[in-house]
């Protein structure tokens, strides 16, 4: 059922895992920058393939990955493909733009005393809150202090301004959203992105839920780039296997 609802938004890849021994620290394990060798950092590879082969007609820059729950994995995905991407070169920045349960200072080990907020707030240039990674070409901003008001401050001027002026300096700004069922902010960071990539977990994202989430998605005037399906379960006779956008 997920795969045929994947095809209809536009599949760009599945992620096969094994779960017997996954944890919260492992979901937001970096397996691209510490085993890049991996069939798993392969896939990763895959869906960055698949992206830029959906900027054909289209430069596009800036990508908001969202779910349609939270725990599907949205964040995992993010700071993944922001390493294969700066693994190819690009010059990439990493937003966490989850202002509710920011995650991505500790998926990098990274201070959250300054960041987004901060500069949403006029209390920082972009410059000043930008930390750098082991990887050269990636750069993250973590979220800042938590505010009363996430919604409102994504949905700003100055949040307009901070996307033009991360494009203006970056190949590629991947933004990593809260879910969008729970909360506006994945359809206001979508608007203002060229592109958004909803990701489903295998055996817990309900086909209803997914297709609510594409039709929000649509409704904000956002470019649904495509999926990812990950943890999706397989056996040593299966093995590994891609697919490629539809």
């Amino acid at each position: 059922m997920l795969l045929f609802l994947a095809s209809k938004i536009n599949r760009l890849g599945v992620l096969r895992l094994n779960r017997k021994k996954q944890n919260q620290s492992s979901q937001r394990s970096l397996v691209t920058l510490t085993n890049p060798k991996s069939p798993i950092s392969e896939q990763y590879r895959t869906i960055r393939t698949n992206i830029q082969f959906a900027a054909v007609d289209q430069d596009i820059k800036s990508i908001v990955v969202t779910s349609s729950t939270p725990s599907e994995g949205k964040s995992t995905t993010t700071a993944n493909l922001a390493i294969v991407f700066a693994q190819q070169g690009k010059k990439v920045l990493l937003v966490d733009a989850d202002l509710r349960k920011p995650t991505m200072h500790y998926t990098f080990q990274l201070l959250n005393t300054y960041g987004l907020t901060n500069v949403l707030a006029g209390q920082a240039a972009m410059n000043g809150v930008i930390s750098k990674t082991d990887n050269e070409h990636l750069s993250v901003i973590t979220s800042g202090p938590i505010p009363p008001n996430p919604a409102e401050m994504l949905g700003s001027n100055a949040m307009k301004q901070f996307v033009k002026e991360a494009k203006q300096n970056y190949d590629i700004v991947l933004f990593d959203s809260p879910p969008v069922l729970a909360v506006t902010d994945a359809q206001i960071l979508g608007n203002l992105s060229d592109g958004v990539i909803l990701v489903v977990q295998s055996g817990k994202t309900e086909v209803e839920a997914a297709q609510k989430s594409k039709e929000l998605l649509q409704q904000a005037n956002t470019k649904i780039l495509g999926t990812v399906l990950n943890q999706k379960k397989t056996s040593k006779k299966q093995g590994y296997y891609y697919y490629y956008g539809s």
